[in-house]
């Protein structure tokens, strides 16, 4: 049989050390699904949603660093990928898309099921090319390679199924290590890591804010904070790096943080950014008051959120080993040991909510994130829906240096973390992994839990089951609105999930949430744990601002003047009467 283009398309995969492709077949992937089953090296992964490949080879490029590969069918198949995508690509981890086409003699004409993709996900990847004939297919694909790899993102190849299944041209295989170009290390020159130092060694209270780019960098950053006597504050997307066995941690800060990393931000002289591109601009220091210098691989990024004083372009880990030699050790650790004062009280705080009375329903959302982060494998890997979940997950997981913790950060999306456990569930299978759902994400997405069973993927999939778009509720309630659209009317999951061949487990009083947990982790399979959990529990950001006070009591007053001050009840009996 004579190498067709779908073939050689196959052998580039392999070489690029490629494992597994997610999709679901079509027509127009026929070549490429069969070539890829005679050659038996790379596994076609089938989900029961496009939508759930992309967050799932999203999921596996983030926990590998490596590329990860979903595919679609023509026209609507393909179309399903977007938004995946989307987080794919401002999550910055390497994916490459395959985007069948329709036949490409019908292209321009109409044709059923038509669509442009080589226009459509222009914004959601670095390169984006349509494939138009053998001879063409083998240096695109490379290039789409080396430019998800290279550029940490997204790369989209279209071809039509016709072209798939043309002789292929007599291009030779790419070598591995001229098709993957290794990640560069920046240091910054001389020069800029002077006067870093300078600034630093000056008098004044500093206070770090650490983010993902903070990866690998662990040791250094503790060298760091012992040599500024300096409170540490971290982003979401990097507290799997920075939040364990950290004495100068003290928190998060954003909508969803701590209050000990707001005011550490806010009350301070010199705030240094690492790695971090942090987008709530209202949680930065105000004014001139205090000085800002921000260390980034990305020269885009700097001063992007915050008028920065310095900006300083490198990798955090190389930035900081060229620093450290010219650092000056602090003598006052006031301003540390304030921050991690208030640190102590405010985790005592938050630990003191992940509490239940036996026979006190509703659950307490906060007692069983605190129960899946003490029962979970040191190696755990967590994923969060936005939303609540993502509350808890921030709040409660405890990091180590060997968990992982993914959620849709960037991009924001529903219904992302059940999708992304498949993807690191199939790129780890020894490894515990274990997805914080909201009802709402979940729901979204549903089909593919009936994929957790047909790949025998053991993901254990808790469900904040509380009948409601919870964190929509409570914007709508803090902007002075009455909820609205926000109701869940929910089926017993764990019924559903014993429907369906998955053992399913119902919490739905406090006694039983540690037992139910455990249980369900040491589950050998797929498990889903539904817990009904209280609607109306709050999630306060770590300052409360004039506008929120007013729109919240703003509610309460449409609340009672609508019929509605039960629910002023339930939330006093939640909240206060615990």
């Amino acid at each position: 049989m004579a190498k067709t283009v779908a073939d050689q398309f196959a052998e580039i995969l392999a070489a690029a050390s490629v494992k597994r492709v997610y999709g679901i077949v079509g027509d127009s992937l026929n070549g490429l699904t069969d070539a890829l089953r005679r050659q038996g090296k790379i596994e076609w992964v089938h989900v029961r949603h496009e939508e759930v490949a992309a967050f799932a080879a999203g999921a596996e490029a983030h926990l590998t660093s490596e590329l990860a590969v979903c595919a679609g069918s023509c026209g609507p198949g393909n179309l399903h990928l977007i938004n995946g995508l989307f987080d794919c690509h401002r999550s910055r981890v390497p994916v490459l898309a395959i985007a069948a086409q329709i036949p490409s003699a019908e292209i321009g004409a109409g044709y059923f099921q038509e669509t442009h993709p080589q226009t459509l996900f222009q914004e959601c990847s670095h390169y984006c090319e349509l494939i138009s004939g053998a001879n063409q297919m083998p240096r695109t694909l490379e290039v789409a390679i080396r430019q998800a790899v290279g550029k940490r993102g997204v790369s989209v190849v279209v071809i039509s199924g016709d072209v798939a299944l043309q002789p292929a041209s007599s291009a030779p295989t790419p070598k591995a290590l001229g098709l993957l170009p290794p990640r560069a290390v920046v240091t910054p020159a001389p020069a800029e890591i002077d006067r870093l130092a300078e600034l630093l060694n000056g008098k004044g209270r500093v206070t770090i804010l650490c983010g993902s780019g903070c990866q690998g960098a662990h040791e250094q950053l503790l060298a760091l904070g012992d040599r500024l006597k300096a409170p540490m504050v971290h982003a979401l997307r990097g507290k799997e790096h920075v939040a364990w066995e950290n004495p100068y941690d003290v928190g998060m800060t954003g909508l969803i943080g701590f209050s000990s990393g707001y005011y550490a931000m806010l009350d301070c002289d010199v705030l240094l950014m690492l790695g971090t591109d942090f987008p709530y601009r209202q949680f930065y220091p105000q004014g001139t008051a205090v000085r800002i210098a921000q260390v980034d691989l990305r020269a885009e990024q700097i001063g992007r959120r915050a008028a920065v004083d310095l900006g300083v372009v490198g990798d955090v880990r190389a930035t900081l080993e060229a620093l450290l030699p010219l650092l000056e050790e602090k003598g006052d650790g006031s301003h540390l040991d304030q921050a991690r004062e208030h640190y102590r009280k405010a985790r005592k705080s938050l630990d003191d909510l992940a509490s239940g009375t036996p026979g006190k329903r509703p659950i307490h959302p906060q007692q069983v994130a605190k129960a899946i982060s003490d029962h979970a494998a040191q190696d755990a890997i967590f994923t969060c829906d936005v939303g609540l979940p993502t509350v808890w997950a921030a709040r409660y997981l405890a990091m180590n240096g060997k968990r992982r913790l993914l959620g849709s950060f960037w991009h924001g999306s529903m219904a992302n973390a059940m999708a992304q456990t498949i993807g690191a569930q199939s790129a780890f299978p020894g490894r515990q992994v274990i997805s914080l759902s909201g009802d709402g994400g979940f729901a979204m997405l549903m089909g593919d839990f009936l994929s957790l069973a047909q790949l025998r993927l053991p993901v254990k999939v808790v469900v904040f089951n509380n009948g409601a778009l919870g964190f929509i509720e409570l914007e709508q309630k803090s902007s002075g609105f009455l909820a609205t659209g926000t109701e869940l009317q929910n089926p017993n999951f764990a019924a559903m999930a014993e429907a369906v061949g998955v053992r399913g487990i119902r919490l739905e009083d406090p006694r039983d949430v540690e037992a139910g947990i455990a249980a369900s982790l040491a589950h050998d399979g797929p498990v889903l744990v539904d817990a009904v959990v209280s609607r109306t529990e709050l999630a306060m950001p770590p300052a409360v601002t004039t506008e929120m006070a007013k729109g919240f009591t703003l509610y309460m007053v449409k609340a009672v003047m609508s019929g509605r001050g039960d629910e002023l009840i339930d939330l006093a009996r939640t909240n206060l009467w615990r």
